[in-house]
């Protein structure tokens, strides 16, 4: 039977091995019920509408429907339940996107089991949560924004990219070597916190760092 004031949770994960250690792993503990598994953001959203769960543990990168998108949804169909994002990820990038959204609380995988239980209480009460490297890297964001400072060179290579250009185009178009244009790719991608180049032209936009010429 389960408990009344059993915290009711919900798995979303692509990957079945870590899905079967996380409910081995919450099991363990006499308020925890696990009362589903998805694999990826769509069938998280159908056991909502079947079941319902106070917390979802969300990975990001899903198929069909990914974390920040389905987190999303959640907050819009389910507001009651809150999403715990629980993923190897922790990009400036991925950590805003979901926090935007409506996380209530983002861990990474490597995270201590008691640290875990705690989290899922707190989230379970719709009180936020941050594991500590998550929590340092959004504080040193707000403590550091001039960090986000693109030169005149970076912005005019990512405006570029922003327009389809390919390294060598950008090279050819600026007359310098596509190796600079890389290194240029590169200090931009660590002032924004990102990985690609599609992620840098995102975040800049979204920051209006960049604004693409209508």
């Amino acid at each position: 039977m389960m408990s009344a004031t059993a915290i009711r949770i919900l798995l979303a994960d692509d990957h079945p091995v870590v899905r079967a250690g996380l409910a081995g792993l919450l099991a363990s503990q006499p308020d925890f019920v696990v009362v589903g598994e998805a694999a990826n953001g769509l069938e998280a959203l159908d056991l909502l509408r079947q079941q319902g769960a106070d917390v979802v543990l969300m990975d990001l990168r899903m198929p069909q429907m990914d974390g920040v998108s389905a987190i999303r949804q959640i907050r819009a169909q389910f507001p009651k339940t809150q999403v715990l994002v629980l993923t190897t990820y922790d990009t400036d990038t991925e950590i805003v996107r979901a926090i935007e959204a409506g996380a209530t609380g983002y861990l990474l995988k490597d995270v201590p089991r008691e640290e875990l239980f705690r989290a899922v209480r707190l989230c379970a009460r719709g009180e936020a949560v941050l594991s500590p490297p998550i929590a340092a890297r959004l504080l040193g964001r707000m403590r550091s924004p001039t960090e986000e400072n693109l030169s005149l060179r970076e912005l005019e290579v990512l405006s570029l990219v922003a327009k389809g250009l390919s390294n060598k185009e950008i090279a050819r178009k600026l007359k310098i070597s596509e190796a600079t244009v890389k290194t240029h790719l590169l200090h931009t991608f660590e002032k924004l916190g990102v990985d690609d180049r599609t992620a840098a032209v995102t975040v800049a936009l979204e920051r209006g760092i960049l604004r693409l010429e209508g």
